[in-house]
């Protein structure tokens, strides 16, 4: 298939709705005009990438009513439909499929302006994280999921170390002494499988702590040590 062959079904489908409609106008696939509407632009690809994304963008200098034209066939659309068309409306592109055995065109996503909407909850999550976490911990753009230095973590590593120093302790005494009200929260929950219940309300470090805690530098500053 030739990007080309796109083009019948296509002019076809524009003519019918009122368009006239010329193919390579200026470096541009395919021009439609209908009254005293914006000029309307079609780019005709077989394949949906960064290089695309880039060449049609270029188009929205000429005009707001951009379209991407590609075969029904295209494997991106397919896997990751979702995806593309999020990505399409956040850039203000439309996107045509063109069935050129069938000679149909079908008109997924109109153009229009991208107005993002705030997710208050997951925005909420963020800030509080930036404001719990102690110093600069991470190197931006660490891979391992396992090596980052949360503010969770940094509470755990810090009740950690204050049982390794002082050995079984009350939660009460540890909230106390570190500086966190949450650490009965925290000894409880027991994520990192760091600690172990004495006794009621008493807590000591695991095996796993010992092993673990000693893994990572904790200073605020510094990029932790991921664990193995």
């Amino acid at each position: 298939m030739k990007e080309s062959d796109l083009y019948p079904p296509l002019k076809r489908f524009l003519t019918e709705q009122g368009y006239t409609v010329k193919g390579e106008v200026i470096n541009c696939d395919v021009v439609a005009l209908r009254n005293e509407e914006a000029p309307l632009i079609v780019e005709l690809k077989l394949n949906f990438n960064l290089s695309v994304l880039m060449q049609v963008v270029d188009r929205l200098a000429l005009t707001p009513t951009v379209y991407i034209g590609i075969p029904l066939q295209t494997t991106v659309l397919r896997k990751k439909r979702k995806s593309v068309l999020k990505l399409l409306r956040m850039l203000g592109l439309g996107l045509v499929v063109i069935d050129v055995q069938a000679e149909t065109v079908d008109v997924v996503l109109d153009p229009t302006a991208y107005k993002p909407r705030i997710v208050q909850r997951q925005q909420a999550r963020l800030l509080g994280e930036f404001a719990r976490r102690v110093g600069d911990p991470n190197v931006g753009g660490l891979a391992m999921r396992k090596g980052i230095m949360t503010a969770y973590r940094q509470r755990a590593l810090l009740i950690g170390q204050y049982l390794r120093q002082h050995g079984a302790s009350k939660a009460a005494v540890v909230a106390l002494a570190v500086g966190d009200t949450q650490a009965r929260a925290v000894l409880y929950r027991n994520v990192y499988g760091w600690f172990e219940r004495v006794e009621r309300g008493v807590y000591r470090v695991s095996a796993q702590g010992e092993k673990d805690i000693v893994a990572w530098r904790p200073e605020a500053n510094s990029r932790p040590q991921a664990l193995n």
